[in-house]
């Protein structure tokens, strides 16, 4: 069953590990468990059945491209625009999402071929990470 699998695939931002299951992430990128993952997701209306997005905050979320937002309960989301990721968005509906490496290391590619379950070509250089705003229920900040 494809939903318990771990894809390595070329992300809007970079080649990445995606999967439904955080602890399969965890256990890949030798990450600690309590550390959350960016949940990819297709449009902006299965972002409303996860959180909701204070008013003021609205109109940015809705224009951004490449951009992760962490809301005020803590998760984080990314609205995915790239047409080669959403294919298996929309196969898969959300999928939690990772740079595919070890955690704090750089990009290899032997340990991203042998670490996933699936391989979704084209696997393409990678390119930047997405940024990050944190929002409150008035105040955003940049993180990255």
């Amino acid at each position: 069953m494809l939903k318990n699998k771990t894809f390595l695939t070329q992300t809007d931002t970079t080649i990445g590990f995606v999967s439904k299951l955080a602890y399969s992430l965890n256990q890949i990128k030798q990450r600690p468990p309590h550390k959350h993952y960016i949940r990819a997701i297709e449009s902006l209306s299965t972002l409303k059945s996860f959180t909701r997005v204070p008013s003021i905050h609205k109109n940015m979320v809705r224009r951004a491209k490449k951009t992760s937002f962490i809301m005020p309960s803590g998760e984080s989301y990314r609205v995915i625009r790239d047409t080669h990721h959403l294919l298996l968005l929309r196969r898969l509906g959300w999928l939690y999402t990772s740079s595919a490496n070890l955690s704090g290391k750089e990009y290899d590619e032997k340990f991203a071929i042998n670490s996933a379950d699936v391989i979704v070509s084209p696997l393409s250089n990678t390119k930047e990470a997405s940024t990050i705003y944190k929002i409150g229920k008035r105040a955003i900040k940049r993180i990255r």
